[in-house]
């Protein structure tokens, strides 16, 4: 039989970063691949020439989104593996109508993130941002910035089972903590499978020695981690966002950073870059980061992810990370 066609749509220098050569053999090996050879997305008019008789595709950074036109004269259209996190910006309604099955590799971004939020957590529970200003300044043992704590016993609020959530929850099972969950989306049972427990968002805040945000940013979750939950934190509690800065009313956090009561280790803001003169920028309580917590250099798992769901929807075995219409609306 012949072999599938598939469309790389993302631009060569995407796809220099996201596909490494042996996923380029694996997708060679599996289809007869036409490639966009130009950098970034391709005007519209090219891509739908390029989906006119291909059997699948590959989305992901820079990409020109899928329309309905291009669905329309694409007949032989299944299967949209996107090389990347969310597929909001590149899908479109005649894709769902046609059945055209879509998967996503947010779930290779979300292995770098929880890996730098474990890492923010043990830095942060060891005070080891404070205690390396204390030392660079000609300190030695620095009691005035508190003891280094240890991860053992302590309570780790995690906010949403989203990709990046699970995988820390997973990762902080290897410590003696005590894990909590809030996400209206997951069940009781679900929760204690993950190895956490459900409970509200307030009694997370007011419990967590740790809270660790991993909502996308949505309507519903916009600015959910505002003043009323910021009272409930702990003296002395950290807050962690790899997520998106929207969730957190930021206001809200600069005005009880500045009381020193809490530490907050922040990889987004709202907005990005955080202004020159937003205190943001001159706390000593804040750990702040230019949105690195994923992949940045070595991106090869998110092409690896989408030529394996290329291969598996060909291969006529289920997707690993399907997405569905209904998904959308909890998708930033």
């Amino acid at each position: 039989m012949a072999k599938p066609i598939v469309a790389v749509l993302i631009g060569t220098d995407v796809a220099e970063k996201v596909i490494s050569p042996d996923a380029w053999a694996r997708l060679e090996g599996l289809a007869s691949v036409v490639r966009n050879e130009s950098p970034g997305g391709q005007p519209p008019d090219r891509q739908a020439t390029m989906l006119s008789a291909v059997d699948g595709c590959m989305t992901g950074w820079g990409a020109t989104g899928l329309s309905d036109p291009m669905i329309h004269g694409a007949p032989r259209l299944s299967v949209v593996a996107h090389s990347a996190g969310s597929v909001k910006r590149y899908v479109c309604d005649a894709l769902w109508e046609r059945g055209i099955r879509v998967t996503s590799a947010a779930a290779a971004i979300a292995v770098d993130v929880a890996e730098t939020t474990l890492g923010l957590m043990i830095i942060s529970i060891k005070k080891i941002w404070q205690h390396n200003a204390h030392t660079h300044a000609g300190g030695w043992g620095g009691a005035e910035c508190g003891p280094p704590l240890e991860m053992k016993g302590k309570t780790i609020g995690i906010v949403a089972a989203s990709h990046v959530g699970r995988r820390v929850m997973e990762l902080v099972r290897s410590f003696d903590v005590r894990v909590l969950l809030y996400d209206p989306y997951v069940g009781r049972d679900e929760a204690e499978a993950l190895g956490a427990e459900k409970v509200e968002l307030g009694e997370l805040m007011r419990e967590s020695d740790i809270v660790s945000i991993h909502a996308p940013n949505t309507a519903e979750t916009k600015r959910m981690i505002g003043e009323e939950q910021l009272c409930l934190m702990k003296d002395g509690g950290i807050i962690i966002n790899t997520a998106r800065g929207a969730v957190v009313d930021e206001a809200a956090l600069i005005g009880h950073l500045n009381t020193g009561r809490i530490f907050a280790c922040l990889d987004v803001t709202e907005p990005e870059p955080p202004s020159e003169t937003s205190d943001l920028r001159r706390l000593e309580n804040v750990i702040l980061t230019p949105h690195i917590a994923g992949p940045i250099t070595d991106c090869t798992r998110l092409g690896d992810m989408a030529v394996e769901e290329l291969r598996r929807f060909f291969a006529g075995e289920p997707a690993l990370h399907e997405v569905t219409r209904e998904m959308l609306e909890r998708i930033a």
